[in-house]
């Protein structure tokens, strides 16, 4: 694919994620997506043969990455659990008070809304939780319970940004770094 193509593609896919993440799957239209974009029609099929489901699973795929890329690094080569956390929670609501409380976590509508449904979002879903699992295991390394610990430390997160989401309120984004930086030391 040629940098055109690549530019177009990602345009899409940003669109997409903009519009999911503040409006959810169902209130995510292809002609929004389109529009927003600024692409032509026959490129979102070109791109995206799967149609809506086939952008979305990609479109939260790389949003994955991009908040994975922040809890990734091995241990001992970044910073600790508890400071890559950190940073994942402001980054988070960094986005989420900028955006007037509309958009918590890039996966969790789309989950919320369509893992009983649709077998290809419900995947892609579970795929970037799975990343960031192990990469919190990653930085767990030879801590007793890292499996464990990878769950809860994933759950605190999500719950965190439902709540600040909730509440239009870091303060539980805040507690929830504090509580980690506790359970880990």
């Amino acid at each position: 694919m040629g940098q055109k193509g690549a530019e177009t593609r990602d345009r899409l896919l940003e669109a997409t994620q903009e519009s999911v993440e503040t409006a959810g799957y169902f209130g995510t239209g292809l002609n929004q997506v389109i529009a927003a974009s600024g692409t032509p029609r026959g490129s979102l099929y070109f791109h995206f043969p799967g149609g809506k489901d086939q952008l979305v699973a990609e479109s939260v795929r790389r949003a994955g990455r991009t908040i994975g890329g922040t809890l990734g690094s091995p241990a001992g080569s970044g910073p600790s659990v508890a400071e890559a956390v950190d940073g994942v929670l402001r980054q988070l609501g960094d986005r989420l008070e900028q955006s007037g409380w509309r958009k918590g976590c890039p996966v969790a509508t789309v989950a919320l809304e369509t893992a009983a449904t649709s077998d290809p979002l419900q995947e892609a879903c579970s795929e970037v939780y799975s990343s960031w699992e192990a990469a919190l295991r990653a930085q767990l390394a030879g801590h007793r319970d890292a499996d464990d610990l990878a769950v809860t430390i994933l759950a605190l997160i999500e719950g965190a940004l439902l709540l600040a989401r909730t509440h239009r309120s870091r303060k539980p984004l805040d507690s929830v770094a504090r509580q980690v930086g506790a359970l880990l030391s």
